[in-house]
């Protein structure tokens, strides 16, 4: 994991020394392995995850959050970037157990995370299914009844690009539209720090479009990716793939075609 600062809690006053904390969920399915990069950002009064994994993974989530000294009660604010089920797919079992937890997402987002629409991302795969090869169809079909499953959560509030918490030592929204259509991000003011969501994943030494066959929209993923490389951020917190440091490559974005 990753932190902002040294120190361990359990308490609120040691809890607020760090400004942000990467979390590693590890999914095994099959023999594959999948990790997953959520982002705890500390601020005076509240404690805000962006984005908490695959559904029915509470339980895993929770043990992350521990081992990494954070206790899941002390979590006020849930930020889902968007809608895909990997990303908050948990909610619902969370808001559940915790139900103080104020659960936020864009206006955009809003509808398809709460159920009210349905899911763009199942919209997605369903066209796709017809014009899938044979030995892929199998896959297809459960690809979309994973998605069909995925649970729904009510939303406590709705948050826009350039909107500012005292997350992580200050922080804004980003608006990062591509991925889907109301994706967001989370920059630190100081520089410190970029959540990219799936705005950004790591490709070697670059930051690149998260899988680009799934975009909803190529065109504005590509915008978005070069907007949150024009931060020149010291790091960029990839939920797939994990921190991307300034010093580990030229900082530079890979286009993808």
């Amino acid at each position: 994991m990753r932190t902002g600062a040294e120190g361990t809690l359990p308490g609120r006053r040691e809890i607020v020394r760090r400004a942000y904390a990467v979390l590693d969920l590890t999914y095994v399915n099959d023999g594959w392995e999948q990790h997953l990069h959520p982002a705890v950002l500390f601020g005076g009064e509240d404690v805000a995850l962006i984005d908490c994994g695959y559904p029915g993974s509470l339980a895993l989530l929770e043990a992350e959050l521990a081992r990494r000294g954070i206790p899941p009660e002390r979590i006020t604010r849930l930020l889902l970037t968007h809608q895909d089920d990997d990303h908050m797919g948990a909610a619902a079992e969370l808001k559940a157990r915790y139900p103080g937890i104020q659960v936020m997402a864009s206006r955009e987002e809003a509808p398809y995370i709460s159920g009210a629409l349905k899911n763009l991302r199942l919209q997605q795969a369903e066209r796709m299914q017809a014009r899938l090869p044979a030995e892929q169809k199998a896959f297809g079909i459960q690809f979309c009844e994973r998605l069909r499953k995925a649970p729904s959560v009510p939303l406590d509030g709705l948050v826009s690009g350039g909107d500012t918490f005292d997350w992580g030592g200050g922080c804004e929204i980003v608006a990062t539209p591509g991925h889907t259509l109301g994706h967001i991000s989370v920059r630190a003011l100081d520089g410190a720090f970029v959540v990219t969501g799936d705005a950004a994943v790591t490709e070697g030494q670059k930051l690149a479009v998260a899988n680009p066959e799934y975009c909803l929209d190529m065109e504005r993923a590509q915008a978005s990716l070069e907007k949150l490389a024009r931060y020149h951020s010291r790091c960029y917190i990839c939920y797939h793939g994990g921190v991307w440091e300034a010093s580990a490559g030229d900082g530079g974005t890979s286009h993808s075609h």
